[in-house]
């Protein structure tokens, strides 16, 4: 077979995994060269950290979806496993390529990666090109006046607006060139996606999550459209409130890339054209501390280990025992709030953020734990886990982060509960132990032991647990 014949591109698929808004995948159809897209489980290559538990959920699930959807063009997704730098090369080699094209990654193991395959197709006559598609603002696009990255959110996202409109959305392909030939087959060889083993087994804990989620591309734009036709108007109160559908739900379909943050953000301005309401705003600040958390990535790859002040590097963490980890990670401390979120978390493998918050202040205020351990537990945890927001959020509760909550700052879990949840409708959702208890007694079940027999006893004793904390903070201060 000749070179002409076998020339082809490649689509590497990432954390995009969508045909609209995929400049990566928009560029291959202007070229109509025969077409391979692929996407590749790397659990092998330098650095790169291995998914959590519920993301393998998800993109199982992830996968499927897009499979079918590329099928619907003609085309067919290519699975591979195995370090990336080595399967891209293989089937380059395979299908004649002489384009590479992908969607830029931020954390620092991946760039490493990027550069070195755009290298290694600089070397081999392919031409290799990448493109900005799942953040609205690059980090290196926006510094501070002395060319720095910034270390505080409010100026950050006041200089990400000052850039003006980010780029409109690119539609999604109406047909997709046709697939690429194999020099030695028809067309290349792919893996069957239940032979990486993605879904839990032994035991099969996901039928929660199955309940709470449908991933992909489809799933990721109703939900869209249902939050701006009705929620995103209320934003600003009902972010904080758990007990209602206040927020969009869009994280784990934004951490995989099956809707761009360009199609959330102009569908708002479309639907808002003349004076949207405060609360539009708000939810695109929500979108700015994501951009904001790539930058600190990018910036600081060693994020999810390494305290990003150094100062905290000589805090006195405390070791839980096995026992009291366990309390906390299947919500069993006695503060409704927390163990309310804890099971939430473990049910339906999200969390929502008021109560995030929450949990997390207790795990690192209350209980003197290292965030890093936190960390890990909801990287395997969280459909939405991803490699900047959840440690950034991790430093951000501990004080060791940027923009960090104050030292001081101890979210009390009983007033979070009070003032968020007074009626407890979310404490009596995941806590059927307390759910027969009145409006007043569900916040403080320890004040009714005999009417709660089943319910764990509180953890720790808030007062004297705000103090050791603080007395322990206190140090680093000085």
């Amino acid at each position: 077979m000749s070179d002409e014949a076998l020339s082809s591109v490649i689509v590497w698929l990432r954390d995009d995994l969508r045909l609209d808004d995929n400049p990566a995948l928009d560029r291959a159809v202007s070229l109509g060269l025969p077409l391979t897209v692929v996407y590749i489980l790397d659990e092998e290559s330098e650095g790169i950290r291995p998914l959590g538990g519920a993301v393998r959920w998800w993109l199982h699930h992830s996968l499927a979806s897009l499979q079918v959807a590329l099928k619907g063009l003609g085309s067919t997704l290519i699975l591979r496993r195995g370090p990336a730098a080595q399967v891209i090369e293989d089937l380059a080699a395979e299908t004649g390529a002489l384009h590479l094209l992908w969607n830029r990654r931020y954390g620092g193991p991946e760039r490493h990666l990027d550069a070195a395959i755009k290298e290694w197709a600089g070397r081999n006559r392919i031409e290799a090109t990448s493109f900005q598609a799942n953040l609205l603002h690059e980090p290196w696009t926006v510094s501070t006046g002395s060319g720095g990255p910034y270390r505080v959110f409010t100026p950050f996202w006041r200089a990400c607006l000052e850039t003006g409109e980010p780029r409109e959305p690119l539609d999604k392909p109406g047909s997709l060139p046709q697939q690429a030939r194999s020099v030695s087959q028809e067309h290349a060889s792919t893996d069957a996606l239940e032979s990486w083993g993605l879904l839990p087994t032994s035991p099969d804990w996901s039928a929660g999550i199955a309940d709470a989620w449908t991933p992909g591309e489809d799933a990721a734009h109703r939900l869209l459209a249902d939050f701006v036709d009705g929620p995103v108007e209320d934003y600003g109160t009902g972010r904080n409130i758990p007990g209602t559908e206040g927020t969009s739900r869009l994280s784990p379909y934004l951490r995989f890339g099956e809707v761009s943050p360009f199609r959330v953000w102009h569908h708002l301005r479309r639907s808002f054209p003349d004076h949207p309401p405060a609360d539009v705003g708000i939810y695109r600040s929500e979108l700015g501390w994501r951009e904001f958390c790539w930058q600190l990535l990018y910036n600081n790859p060693e994020l999810a280990t390494k305290n990003f002040r150094p100062d905290f590097d000589a805090f006195a963490w405390e070791e839980p025992t096995p026992q009291e980890l366990h309390a906390w990670q299947q919500g069993q401390t006695g503060f409704p709030m927390v163990d309310a979120g804890m099971r939430q978390l473990w049910q339906t493998g999200w969390m929502h953020n008021r109560v995030r918050m929450a949990a997390a202040s207790f795990l690192v205020k209350n209980m003197l734990v290292d965030w890093r351990v936190g960390e890990q537990w909801f990287w395997d945890t969280l459909v939405d886990a991803d490699s900047a927001s959840n440690p950034a959020n991790w430093q951000w509760v501990a004080g060791s982060g940027a923009d960090a909550s104050p030292y001081f700052r101890i979210f009390n879990p009983v007033t979070q509960s009070k003032k968020f949840d007074a009626a407890g409708h979310y404490l009596r959702r995941f806590i059927p132990e307390i759910a027969h208890l009145d409006n007043k007694a569900i916040h403080e079940p320890w004040k009714e032991p005999t009417a709660v027999p089943d319910y764990a006893e509180p953890l720790v004793s808030l007062p004297e647990s705000r103090e050791r904390a603080l007395e322990t903070y206190s140090r680093i201060k000085e």
